[in-house]
């Protein structure tokens, strides 16, 4: 028994956080002994030698000498013993993934070991070891496991395969484990359950394809394990829900029903995941106001709650409440106050929460949040003081009423003397004057008073701007701008840029006083300075000066744009992206994944279902010099008409007269810098098709659908797939919404001759025709949605479905698209710069890199390129124009940038009709990924 005794002691003295014992530092020899020891007939000795080696593999150390002799400790009983073996087998398989197999067996012999700990033990350890030749071996106990009789060993067995589908996606595929993680949801075990869906979601970002595939069953089943599974599974759980789009108010708002007691976890990750489930559906539930005001109270308890965690937490939720707070400012609108800084909150919390009080600053709240914010301006941090100072004048340029209030403030905060206090006030000031000219100018001379306190770039241009600007009305202007012109070469680019303007202005307010000075200013920057910006602004000057004064007036005292308020900075595109990104890193960068996630993506072959194919590396990121892009992904909304816009069957009869059809000729263009637009071609290009409508839904009945135009007329193709209906399809009638596009069906009969029996296949063509009473309106403000609701009732059975498919914009583009060099010109200077979208494509197949190939492409679809050129001082940089026009009229113009050697492309979008920009965005998107 002694010997039994000791162990028992020694594995005790081993737990506990006593295994510290094995991080001290080793003598000389060490290795000789631990192989020695790894050799031993004691059991004890062997685990402390195993822990020994692995604490050295913990620090750094080099053990893979010991391979072999640790490998020879995996064929034991004891479960600890066999953990830290296991562990050690993951570190070291890749660089000795020979000697790793020798574990195989022992691995496929634990996988159907009595004990159920053991045989996950097993198959996790498999899934962890990314060693190719490992994976053919783990098909088989990976398949058992899946199907266990024990819930532990099934959700191993779950996440396994998604680790699986990471190194062979093929094996995955090809041994039905997806179709197994499906049957995975339907699982007893809400634990079981949500592995299965963190397996799916894995394999869906992996393949770039949506492999959930959430069905009316196996949503309920979802929200049925919600309630019981981990707060890890939760998490999981509710990031599935926030992708699923409801088919109609109704739907969306049972689901929130069962999602909201999340709202009152104590885990925050489920909190701020059951926050995003509920704020993507409510687009869906618009048409309820009632709901909505609901949902809206109970949002802001745990939103409010979440301030009262760590730092850290505080600052992740501050994060995504700043997107929350832009989406929905009216869920927090009564809350300000708990965003109020407290004195021990860190530095970065600070920050943010002096961004939500300029979101949520509204003319009732004023007067508390300037007390608040003149208190922070005396704190000791210099940057939160000068965050506090900018958040004063951002106030007064978002709230009209409240400013003069606003600068009152900041005028006292002047009279403190303080040096970074007057600085930033100055700067802020200077925004002020231009949300509202003409108004405040009393206080110039305030400001004028503390001119020697000035000596940071941005303040002192900030102050040149005002007396620049406002030289009129200040009687030494020429003596105040004559000091800073004194120190004129040593000044920051900005200020003297500044300085010339400023100077440039007085001379054309009072030239009598200041012509000496004014050519002083001209000598420096033109012949003085090796700054090309003020070089080639000063020659401007000169010569507006010295040929047109009258014209250089009109040019440099022109009236200028008032200033937007930018406390809501954030393009609502892609702010709908980031807010269904809540609860990811997105939302703490504020940044879509693409920017800032580098991965190898799967190029899908045209035979695998879930993209499967070659691994292409994705766009790497450009020279620090060049330009960013953030890419602005469209989010789907609801249908035109509104969740609780529902296609009603009832009456439905069946018109088999067509609508006559305009069709449009095409034009002829000249040739535009050595480019002529393509013809449009005699062969249509085949429509992009989507499974729309799952056999679940319609009686056994699988469609697929897609848009395209074929000799000027719009086609909705049908791809109907008899799944497991036994009366043969013959007769649809169909129906549409009210939609974006005003389309609707030139025929609602659409018959099968010869029917499709079960397990057939049959397609339809059906045209469209525009209609202007189908015309669904687009809120102010919003992007058109893409979806076009479809309702379709089988004359057969009787039975009515629904779904909604995603127009594709480039069907509705006419062959009339070519647009004149000229006008092109002048309809693209036109357009306001507010109306102009842009994104960075990448992952381009080879011909989307070649702009012969992508005009060629696009030509096929009624895109046309208008010119082309190369980038100046760019090498290897070229750009394309292009043109487009749909046959209701709306004119989209696109500059694509591409680069020699890289797979990407830059879009550059404008046009009048922004609601539809991303739509034509989007087009050109797919069109460039197209293979």
């Amino acid at each position: 028994m002694a010997p039994k005794d000791s162990s028992s002691s020694s594995s005790a003295a081993g737990g506990g956080g006593s295994d510290s014992r094995f991080f001290t530092t080793q003598k000389k020899g060490e290795m000789h002994e631990l192989r020695l020891e790894l050799h031993s007939t004691d059991r004890t000795t062997k685990v402390d030698a195993v822990k020994k080696v692995i604490a050295s593999m913990t620090v750094g150390k080099d053990v893979s000498g010991l391979f072999t002799d640790v490998l020879n400790c995996v064929q034991t009983g004891n479960i600890e013993l066999k953990k830290l073996v296991y562990l050690y087998l993951i570190n070291y398989a890749k660089s000795q993934p020979e000697l790793t197999l020798l574990a195989v067996n022992t691995f496929v012999k634990d996988a159907s070991d009595p004990n159920p700990l053991i045989r996950a033990l097993a198959v996790r350890t498999m899934g962890c070891i990314r060693v190719d030749r490992i994976t053919e071996y783990l098909c088989e106990p990976l398949g058992r496991a899946l199907r266990d009789e024990d819930p532990y060993v099934r959700k191993t067995a779950a996440v396994c395969v998604a680790k699986l589908y990471d190194i062979a996606p093929d094996l995955v595929q090809e041994r039905g484990f997806i179709e197994t993680l499906h049957d995975l949801i339907s699982d007893s075990n809400p634990s079981v359950v949500a592995n299965g869906v963190a397996a799916l979601s894995e394999i869906s970002e992996t393949s770039g394809r949506d492999v959930m595939r959430i069905s009316a069953s196996v949503l309920q089943k979802l929200l049925a394990a919600l309630n019981e599974c981990t707060e890890w599974g939760q998490v999981f759980i509710l990031d599935s829900l926030a992708k699923y789009t409801p088919a109609e108010a109704r739907e969306a708002e049972g689901i929130v029903e069962r999602v909201t007691p999340r709202l009152q976890h104590a885990n925050s990750a489920v909190v701020i995941s059951a926050v995003k489930v509920i704020l993507s559906y409510m687009d869906v539930m618009g048409g309820n106001n009632e709901n909505i005001r609901a949902l809206t109270r109970k949002l802001a308890p745990p939103l409010v709650t979440l301030l009262n965690s760590e730092p850290e937490i505080q600052y992740v939720a501050l994060r995504n409440i700043n997107l929350i707070v832009q989406k929905r400012p009216g869920i927090l609108e009564n809350e300000i106050k708990v965003f109020f800084c407290k004195y021990n909150d860190p530095i970065y919390v600070k920050m943010e929460k002096l961004e939500i009080i300029i979101k949520l600053v509204t003319e009732r709240n004023i007067d508390q949040v300037l007390l608040e914010l003149k208190e922070y301006a005396t704190e000791v941090d210099v940057d939160f003081v000068r965050r506090s100072v900018s958040a004063i004048g951002r106030c007064a340029v978002k709230l009209e009423r409240a400013a003069e209030r606003c600068i009152g403030v900041l005028l006292e905060l002047i009279q403190t003397k303080v040096n970074y206090v007057v600085q930033e006030s100055v700067i802020v000031i200077k925004d002020v004057f231009r949300r509202y000219p003409n108004r405040y100018e009393s206080i110039i001379a305030t400001l004028c008073d503390n001119l020697d306190t000035l000596d940071e770039p941005q303040a002192k241009a900030s102050m040149i701007w005002i007396i620049g600007e406002y030289a009129e009305r200040i009687d030494n202007a020429d003596e105040l701008l004559d000091t800073f012109l004194e120190t004129f070469e040593e000044e920051d680019p900005a200020v003297q840029l500044q300085l010339l303007t400023a100077t440039v202005k007085c001379f054309l307010k009072n030239p009598e006083e200041t012509q000496d000075m004014v050519q002083r200013v001209l000598d420096l920057a033109t012949e003085e300075s090796d700054n090309p910006d003020l070089r080639d602004r000063g020659f401007i000057y000169w010569r507006l000066l010295s040929t047109d004064p009258e014209a250089a007036k009109l040019v440099v005292l022109g009236d200028k744009p008032v200033i937007e308020d930018d406390t809501y900075k954030l393009e609502p595109n892609l702010l709908n992206v980031l807010v269904g990104q809540i609860a990811t890193l997105s939302s703490i960068y504020h940044k879509p994944p693409e920017a800032f996630v580098v991965r190898a993506k799967r190029v899908p072959n045209s035979d695998d279902d879930l993209g499967v194919g070659d691994v292409g590396e994705e766009i790497e990121e450009g020279d620090e010099d060049e330009e960013d892009y953030e890419d602005e992904n469209d989010v789907n909304g609801g249908g035109a008409g509104g969740g609780g816009d529902l296609l009603d069957m009832g009456g439905l009869s069946i018109n088999n007269n067509a609508a006559p059809v305009a069709t449009t000729g095409g034009g002829g263009m000249g040739d535009i810098f050595g480019a002529a637009p393509s013809p449009a071609p005699a062969n249509e290009p085949e429509a992009r098709m989507a499974k729309v409508c799952a056999p679940e839904k319609s009686g056994g009945i699988e469609l697929w659908a897609g848009f395209r135009q074929v000799n000027g007329a719009v086609k909705l193709e049908i791809d109907v797939r008899n799944i497991s209906s036994n009366v043969p399809v013959s007769n649809l009638a169909i129906q549409l919404n009210k939609n974006a596009f005003g389309l609707s069906p030139a025929n609602q009969q659409i018959t099968f001759d010869p029917p499709v029996p079960m397990g057939g296949q049959g397609k339809h063509a059906l045209e469209l025709v525009n209609n202007p009473g189908m015309l669904g309106a687009v809120p102010a403000g919003q992007p058109a949605s893409p979806q076009i609701q479809v309702a379709i009732k089988n004359m057969t059975t009787g039975l009515v479905f629904y779904f909604a498919a995603n127009f594709a914009l480039e069907a509705l583009f006419s062959a009339d698209g070519a647009l004149e060099r000229a006008a092109f010109i002048e309809s693209w200077k036109s357009i306001d710069d507010k109306k102009e979208l842009y994104g960075t494509v990448g992952d381009l197949p080879p011909a989307s890199t070649d702009i012969d190939g992508v005009s060629a492409r696009f030509a096929r679809h009624r895109i046309f390129l208008i010119a082309r050129r190369p980038v100046p001082n760019a090498e290897g940089q070229e750009v394309a124009y292009f043109s487009m026009r749909t046959t209701t009229g709306m004119v989209f113009m696109a500059e694509l940038t591409f680069k020699q050697g890289v797979n990407a492309a830059k879009v550059c979008l404008k046009t009048e009709n922004i609601a539809y920009g991303v739509q034509a965005k989007v087009a050109l998107e797919n069109l460039l990924r197209a293979q």
